[in-house]
């Protein structure tokens, strides 16, 4: 069920039913010439969607933002600090708990491991305070890694490439426009830099040019999979 579409009197009766609740997050960062900005809010969002038309979970509404640390100087990109992050959840997961939530799934279209890292630590810190609470914490590259692998996508494809864009070819296909091409970043090992976009100035990690909607629609089919036996396993 997608929270926003409900009533308070919806809500209240189908929350006596319902325990586990999905807060998907993306971002706003450049993904290419090829894909739209919201790329990560719209591949775990999407799923989502799909997903309910199986399993009785809530939907929250989604977060659009995160915290984007290779891509933030491109065009487009809108990061959050990584505190803005946690605290906004821990808001979010305090209210939702209030109302009587103990199941949490937190999945991340954005798979940026400084990303994660926070979303992860604000789980930590919740559970601190309510320990009887689960957490399925995830973002969908980890997800994805078993299907990529049966694709032969390769590991170095990762962000605005072969696997994004299939995605957003299968449910968005009106959004993926011409343009992307293959390409990589450089930037120097172990070193943090500040003009990041002298190293990777396009937002493409990987080839876009082999993305396909039927590679899109196998990724999709497999993550439902997934999430439904994670939350069938969660619910037990």
């Amino acid at each position: 069920m997608l929270i926003e579409e409900l009533t308070s009197e919806e809500f209240k009766e189908l929350s006596k039913e319902i325990k586990t609740i999905i807060i998907p997050i993306g971002s706003i960062e450049s993904h290419g010439p090829h894909l739209p900005l919201a790329t990560d809010l719209y591949t775990i969002y999407e799923v989502c969607k799909k997903l309910i038309q199986e399993v009785k979970v809530f939907i929250a509404p989604p977060i659009y933002y995160g915290l984007c640390r290779s891509t933030k100087p491109l065009y487009g990109t809108i990061s959050l600090k990584g505190e803005v992050l946690k605290n906004l959840l821990l808001n979010l997961l305090s209210e939702f708990y209030r109302q009587g939530f103990k199941n949490f799934f937190i999945l991340s279209g954005h798979a940026g491991k400084t990303h994660l890292a926070y979303i992860i630590d604000t789980a930590e810190t919740f559970l601190e305070e309510a320990k009887e609470v689960k957490f399925f914490v995830a973002d969908i590259y980890q997800l994805l890694k078993k299907v990529l692998t049966e694709l032969k996508i390769s590991e170095s494809d990762s962000h605005a490439g072969e696997w994004e864009t299939s995605l957003i070819m299968y449910l968005k296909p009106e959004l993926v426009k011409k343009g992307g091409f293959e390409d990589y970043p450089c930037f120097p090992k172990f070193r943090v830099v500040h003009e990041k976009e002298k190293y990777w100035s396009s937002g493409i990690w990987g080839n876009p040019e082999k993305a396909s909607f039927e590679k899109g629609k196998r990724m999709v089919e497999a993550l439902i999979e997934i999430l439904k036996r994670e939350i069938q396993e969660m619910e037990s």
